[in-house]
């Protein structure tokens, strides 16, 4: 068994060598960042209940660091690599099926081959094409992440291959593990997908995102997105995300979930912006049942919740502070207030820090 691994692993190498012979100087390029924040729950809700179910902010008046993380992308050639680590809190909810292991601070490590410019291969694990908002959160506006993405996909691990179509567009096609695993014994996959398009002038742009097949417990999942992005000048732009997802368990129910997130962006000037985030999330079919208030004891996510986010930009160089208030709203009393009694919204200010070098 050895000697075939040996054997197929040498093949491999040879012919990645001999397909980048074209290039024998390699670029390789470093990405590094930190964040911090501190969220304050006006609700000031008793013990651990924090009145936040969105993901990386789960915390209330205390100073947490999200995510100090590493990217490195090598590039020789028609081959490529990538390894992106990251540490804290961030990171751990990202690869949250791989425990406390190493793997766990690994978010992305892939490897492409391009045999032409309209072709590209990638075997590894890599960041989620679903959705607007990134695990990193320089690459955010808003601080506090939506429900839609906090639902996830968060990334897939498989073999996906780039397709040029010409002009602006492309397709993306691959088979992946169930979602969010790194590592699995199942034998379930999933297929995902992704079209994009856009005008000359990069003004509109437009991503329609798939994933679907067997998860992790075998039901039955299928999932749409659709990502439209406008540049109406070079202060303003309009950013809308709409997902659903269905799922048919191995018992025959069947439940469904959506999330419809609009996004206005404005910067008067190169150092400061602000970005408007409304979010309508329902699940009326109960979808979500794994979170559990520790004070509430409700075992459900909200069914129908309406979430709206007001984030500044003040940006000095690579450093980012964003000032974020944040207000949701739920049809049922699904928060808490002060003496633990159960309400129909929650707000909360965050006072955050990203830096980018």
């Amino acid at each position: 068994m050895l000697k075939k691994v040996l054997t197929l692993s040498t093949a491999v190498a040879m012919f990645f060598a001999a397909h980048s012979q074209d290039s024998t100087k390699g670029t390789t390029t470093f990405t590094t960042s930190v964040d911090a924040y501190y969220r304050y729950d006006f609700n000031n809700a008793p013990g651990t209940t924090t009145n936040n179910i969105t993901s990386f902010t789960n915390s209330k008046n205390s100073f947490e660091l999200g995510m100090a993380s590493v990217k490195i992308d090598h590039t020789i050639g028609k081959v490529a690599a990538t390894v992106d680590l990251g540490f804290g809190r961030r990171a751990s909810e990202f690869s949250y099926n791989d425990g406390t292991n190493s793997i766990a601070a690994v978010k992305q490590a892939y490897l492409s081959y391009a045999p032409s410019s309209k072709l590209k291969f990638t075997a590894g694990k890599w960041a989620t094409h679903v959705g607007w908002e990134l695990v990193d959160a320089y690459a955010n506006r808003n601080y506090s992440m939506s429900y839609g993405f906090s639902e996830g996909p968060f990334f897939h691990t498989g073999l996906k291959a780039d397709i040029s179509l010409g002009g602006k567009s492309a397709l993306m096609v691959g088979i992946a593990n169930p979602t969010d695993f790194s590592t699995t014994t199942s034998q379930n996959k999933m297929a995902i997908a992704q079209f994009s398009t856009g005008t000359k002038n990069d003004k509109v742009k437009a991503y329609l995102n798939y994933q679907g097949g067997t998860d992790q417990a075998g039901s039955k999942l299928n999932q749409v997105d659709l990502v439209l992005n406008f540049l109406l000048s070079s202060k303003f732009g309009i950013v809308y995300d709409g997902t659903v997802q269905g799922i048919k368990y191995m018992s025959g129910a069947k439940s469904t979930w959506s999330s419809n997130a609009l996004y206005l962006n404005y910067d008067p000037t190169s150092m400061f912006g602000l970005t408007l985030r409304g979010e309508y999330y329902n699940d009326q079919d109960g979808a979500k049942v794994s979170y559990t208030d520790p004070v509430t004891t409700i075992t459900t996510w909200p069914k129908s919740i309406f979430a709206t986010t007001l984030s500044g930009n003040l940006k000095f160089a690579n450093l980012t502070i964003i000032p974020e208030l944040r207000l949701d709203n739920s049809k049922e009393d699904y928060f808490a207030k002060k003496d633990g009694a159960a309400t129909k919204s929650a707000a909360s200010f965050i006072l955050a820090a990203t830096y980018k070098f």
